[in-house]
């Protein structure tokens, strides 16, 4: 009696393949996105590692893991510039500062995005989902 080299189960739809004397269902995992991760999606991933392995391994399980630490990243990239750019208004950062005393522009440049940095972690990086 010849095998057949495919065939379909009819009641799950799974397909198999014939390996051998046996049949091995044809699985095939989703396609799923890569996005590159910045500095904020790399510190959420090893925030997960450290704190909250359980969803780090629901994340990996479901294949949310990449597109999750993703969003993160790209939420912390516009919260952090919209607020740079907020405070160095309020605090007289300007162009105009810049042209004059190049070192006062960096020094004060460089305590806004410290600061920002720190309140982005601390709300978006190390919160607790």
């Amino acid at each position: 009696m010849e095998l057949k080299k495919h065939i379909t189960d009819e009641r799950t739809g799974i397909s198999y393949t014939l390996c051998g004397d046996y049949y091995l269902p044809d699985l095939k995992l989703p396609e799923e996105k890569s996005y590159d991760l910045g500095r904020f999606g790399r510190a959420k991933f090893r925030y997960l590692q450290k704190c909250h392995r359980v969803l780090l391994i629901n994340l990996r399980i479901n294949e949310n893991l990449n597109e999750y630490l993703h969003g993160v990243d790209v939420q912390c990239e516009e919260t952090f510039s919209r607020l740079v750019k907020q405070l160095a208004e309020r605090e007289g950062v300007t162009e105009q500062l810049k042209a004059e005393d190049m070192m006062q522009w960096v020094g004060r440049m460089n305590s806004i995005r410290s600061r920002v940095e720190e309140v982005v972690m601390r709300e978006y990086v190390y919160e607790e989902d």
